[in-house]
C-alpha cells in the first residue's frame, strides 16, 4: 500500500494527521504527496494513528507511484528570501539550490549579520544575481526597491530567522532593507527560526512568537536537536530544507484561497470581570489566547471578523474589529450590536455569576466577623440568547470547560443552549490549558463526536476554522 494513497483514502486531513504523529504538517504533505520517504518509525506511528486500519508492514514500500522528482508546487512562484545573521545559514545555500530546482522566481535579501555567515559571492553564484543588502543602495531605491519587493513577491520565507529580526518583527521596526521589506508586505511570510534553545525559550522570544503568529505569519520549526556550539541541545535547530520546502508548497498553494471571504464572523474571548466594589470582583483564568488565535484564523480564511473580548494580558490580532468589555453584561450587548453575522464563536470564559447589589464603595472588614457573604445572581446565557434568537447566525459554536465528564457534560451542553457545535476542553488544572499554549478538544455536533489531539491553540484555531469552512453552506453572506 502507498502511504500516499491510504492517506487521501483516510479523509485525514495533513494537519490533524502531522498533530496525530508528532511531526510538521509540511512533512506529512511532503509523504502525501510522494516527495520524501517516511522512516520505519514514522510508518508506525502512522499506522497507529489508523487505529488498526493497516499496520506498519503495509507501509514497506511506502515510495510514490513513480520515481520521486522536485515538487511543483512552487513552479513559477516569485519567492523573497532573506538570509539572517546564524549560523544555519549554510542551510540556506542548499534551500536557494532547492528552489531553482523548482523554477522559483527567486531574489535574496542578505542581512549584515547574514553576511557574516554566508558571502555575497557564494549566495549570488547559487541565484544567478547579486543579493540585495543595503536599504540605501542607489542601483535599486531610486525605484523605491524595497517596496517593489515587498508587492512583486508570492512568499517572503526567511531563512534563518534570528531572535533579533524576529523582535524587530514583531515591534514593526524598518530600520534596514530586510525589515522595509516586511512591514511593506501584503505577501504571506515564513520565518525558520534558528537559535540557541535558551534564547528560544525566552518569554521575550515567546512574546514576540505570539504576536507574530497573531499578525498571520507562519512558522516553520525550530527543530529539537544538536546545537552548533559545544554541549547544547534542545529546540532551536533550523528545519530541514525538505520540511522548509513543504511549508512553502502549502502556503503558495494557499495564497489565494479564502474560504470565509464575505462572511461575517463574530468571536468571543477572555474572561469577564464581574464587579463586586471599586477594587474587586469575580472572574476565572482565562488568557483569551484560545479566542483571539480563533479570530486571527478566521480574518486569514478572509472573514470580516468581530471580536469582543474580555480583559486580557495579550495583543489585538490584526485585522480584526476588537470590542473590548468588561463583564458579561457589556459582552452581550456588544455581540447583539454586531450582529447579524454567519458564524459566532463563542469561546469567552464568561462568569456564571455577578453580586446583586454592586457596592458603592470598596467593602470593609468588619471588626469580629471572619465571614462576609455575597448575594449572586446569574448572569444572561450570551450564548443560549443567540442560539434561540431572532437574529441567530447559520452556524453557532459554544465552548466548555470542564473539569470532569467532559465528552457528556459537553453534549448536555449543547442540546440544552441550542448551538450547533460545542468545543469542549479539559481545563483542570494539572492539564495547564487555562493560560497555557496548548489544548486538546473535542468537537461535539449533533450528528457526531470528533476528538482532536493535543496539539498548540494557533493549531486547534486553524483546524476549527479549516472545518468551519468546510461544513458551512453556501448561504447568502449576511449584511
Amino acid at each position: 500500500m502507498k502511504l500516499a494513497a491510504w492517506i487521501k483514502k483516510s479523509g485525514v486531513s495533513a494537519r490533524e494527521l502531522a498533530a496525530r504523529v508528532g511531526a510538521t504538517e509540511a512533512t506529512i504533505s511532503r509523504l502525501k504527496n510522494g516527495h520524501a520517504l517516511p522512516s520505519m518509525e514514522m510508518a508506525g506511528k502512522i499506522a497507529h494513528a489508523s487505529g488498526g486500519a493497516v499496520t506498519a508492514n503495509d507501509f514497506l514500500d511506502l515510495g510514490p507511484e513513480t520515481p520521486s522528482s522536485p515538487g511543483n508546487g512552487l513552479d513559477g512562484a516569485r519567492i523573497l528570501l532573506i538570509i539572517s545573521g546564524g549560523i544555519a545559514a549554510y542551510k540556506s545555500l542548499d534551500l536557494i539550490r532547492r528552489l531553482k530546482e523548482r523554477n522559483c522566481e527567486l531574489r535574496v535579501i542578505l542581512t549584515r549579520g547574514g553576511s557574516e555567515f554566508v558571502t555575497p559571492l557564494s549566495v549570488g553564484a547559487l541565484v544567478g544575481a547579486a543579493p540585495y543588502t543595503d536599504l540605501f543602495d542607489t542601483k535599486t531605491e531610486f525605484d523605491i526597491g524595497h517596496i517593489r519587493f515587498a508587492r512583486e513577491s508570492d512568499l517572503i520565507i526567511i531563512a534563518p530567522a534570528t531572535a533579533d529580526l524576529m523582535a524587530k518583527m514583531a515591534g514593526g521596526h524598518a530600520d534596514d532593507l530586510a525589515t522595509a521589506v516586511l512591514l511593506a508586505t501584503g505577501a504571506p511570510i515564513l520565518l525558520a527560526p534558528a537559535m540557541n534553545p535558551h534564547m528560544w525559550a525566552h518569554p521575550a522570544t515567546r512574546r514576540n512568537v505570539e504576536r507574530l503568529t497573531l499578525d498571520g505569519v507562519s512558522f516553520i520549526g525550530p527543530n529539537q536537536g544538536e546545537m552548533a556550539e559545544a554541549n547544547e541541545a534542545g529546540v532551536g535547530r533550523m528545519a530541514e530544507v525538505p520540511e522548509i520546502l513543504g511549508a512553502m508548497e502549502i502556503i503558495v498553494g494557499k495564497a489565494g484561497a479564502k474560504p470565509l471571504e464575505g462572511r461575517h464572523v463574530i468571536v468571543t474571548s477572555g474572561p469577564t470581570h464581574e464587579p463586586i466594589d471599586p477594587v474587586r470582583y469575580i472572574a476565572n483564568r482565562s488568557s483569551g489566547k484560545q479566542g483571539h488565535a480563533i479570530a486571527a484564523a478566521a480574518a486569514r480564511a478572509g472573514a470580516r471578523v468581530t471580536l469582543v473580548t474580555g480583559p486580557v494580558g495579550i495583543a489585538d490580532p490584526s485585522g480584526v474589529n476588537v470590542l473590548r468589555i468588561e463583564a458579561a453584561a457589556d459582552m452581550l450587548k456588544a455581540v447583539e450590536g454586531a450582529l447579524p453575522a454567519d458564524i459566532a464563536i463563542f469561546a469567552a470564559a464568561v462568569a456564571d455569576w455577578r453580586v446583586a447589589q454592586l457596592a458603592d464603595q470598596k467593602l470593609k472588614k468588619k471588626p469580629g466577623a471572619n465571614e462576609m457573604v455575597l448575594d449572586l445572581v446569574q448572569n444572561p446565557d450570551i450564548l443560549k440568547l443567540v442560539s434561540r434568537g431572532h437574529k441567530r447566525p447559520e452556524l453557532v459554536i459554544g465552548f466548555a470547560a470542564e473539569t470532569q465528564n467532559v465528552v457528556e457534560n459537553a453534549k448536555t451542553k449543547r442540546r440544552a443552549k441550542g448551538c450547533d457545535w460545542i468545543v469542549a476542553n479539559d481545563v483542570a488544572h494539572e492539564r495547564g490549558v487555562m493560560g497555557g499554549e496548548k489544548n486538546a478538544v473535542h468537537l461535539v455536533m449533533e450528528d457526531g463526536l470528533e476528538d482532536w489531539p493535543e496539539m498548540t491553540k494557533e493549531q486547534v484555531a486553524e483546524m476549527l476554522i479549516e472545518r468551519v469552512a468546510s461544513a458551512f453552506s453556501p448561504a447568502k453572506a449576511s449584511a
